[in-house]
């Protein structure tokens, strides 16, 4: 059995207020504080050359204060990677996708102003000597 279909109201066209004129929206960019329009997002990233390879968790440490000559993204990336950042935090704190991070980081590390290093990976196990060790150091108490 099929739910009963409800009709919309159309409000009465008389008795509105006339509709400001705005521009049409633009295909790409959607509203105005929106930053995803792929023409802004080539002008950040630059040509396509090539990229270093890079994952989300890469972590990104600055060489380097950012001089005058770098782009205002850039700036913002290199004050944020005093500390080591992955790719992925960086992505989310610039708000900007994983492909144009990729791009300035590799812009970036050309230049030599960032230096790109391997996730630190925990090993599932502990090593068998420390765990010796400490037991060997805990039987002594």
């Amino acid at each position: 059995m099929t739910p009963p279909q409800r009709k919309r109201r159309q409000p009465d066209q008389d008795h509105l207020p006339p509709l400001p004129s705005v521009p049409p929206a633009p295909e790409h960019g959607g509203e105005e504080g929106d930053n995803k329009n792929p023409e802004r997002l080539y002008v950040i990233s630059g040509s396509d050359g090539a990229r270093a390879e890079l994952d989300l968790v890469t972590l990104i440490v600055a060489r380097a204060d950012p001089p005058p000559s770098v782009t205002p993204e850039q700036t913002v990336l290199l004050r944020l990677c005093t500390a080591p950042l992955s790719v992925a935090e960086l992505s989310a704190y610039l708000n900007l996708p994983f492909s144009a991070m990729t791009a300035l980081i590799t812009e970036l590390i050309t230049a030599e102003l960032v230096q790109a290093r391997a996730p630190i990976v925990r090993q599932a196990l502990p090593d068998r000597s420390l765990l010796e060790a400490v037991m060997h150091g805990l039987q002594k108490l």
